[in-house]
């Protein structure tokens, strides 16, 4: 058994390790950025009466704001540009959906009722997907927002000629490089 872990954690290469945070950047990005364009291409309004129904205080205020949060949260962990504070109100956000709406519906985000010739049927979701999201995000704010981020981009540009590594550094970051010498002859 030891073997088979040790083969898998050979698999990849150290340098790549930071690697696991674009594809959640892009799918965690792209998920809020989507809900609020779905938001607004029915119309604000229309989140605005879902709000005041289930009793939100400040309805549209606080539309426009999940809005805002999902739009321009979901553009900046996209990008991989200030995550942690993003990620705060981006899981507020996930957290008042999941109290107000998807825990009365359960846990699993797929609920097939039936299937007839016009298709699959499915019931309301639950908190299944929010908490996947949020996990997304911890992993987002614990492990960095990883290579090809703008983060990266901007603490590296900062960073040069410093003696302190910035925190999104990798290990290839953190010394010098090594020059390399042909051995062609």
């Amino acid at each position: 058994m030891q073997a088979l872990i040790a083969r898998c954690a050979s698999l990849a290469a150290e340098r790549w390790a930071a690697a696991y945070a674009l594809p959640l950047r892009l799918i965690v990005g792209y998920g809020f950025m989507e809900h609020g364009y779905a938001k607004l291409a029915r119309g604000a309004g229309s989140f605005i009466a879902i709000l005041h129904v289930l009793g939100t205080p400040a309805p549209a205020l606080l539309a426009w704001a999940t809005i805002c949060v999902e739009l321009l949260g979901g553009l900046a962990v996209l990008l991989g540009l200030f995550i942690p504070l993003a990620s705060v109100p981006m899981a507020i956000v996930l957290l008042v959906a999941i109290f107000t709406v998807h825990v009365p519906n359960g846990f699993s985000s797929i609920k097939l009722l039936s299937v007839d010739a016009a298709g699959a049927h499915f019931g309301p979701p639950g908190y299944e997907t929010d908490l996947i999201y949020m996990a997304a995000l911890a992993a987002l704010v614990l492990g960095g927002s990883g290579p090809f981020s703008l983060d990266r981009l901007i603490l590296r540009k900062n960073w040069i000629g410093s003696p302190t590594p910035p925190p999104c550094a990798t290990p290839d970051d953190r010394s010098p490089p090594v020059p390399r010498h042909s051995t062609d002859r």
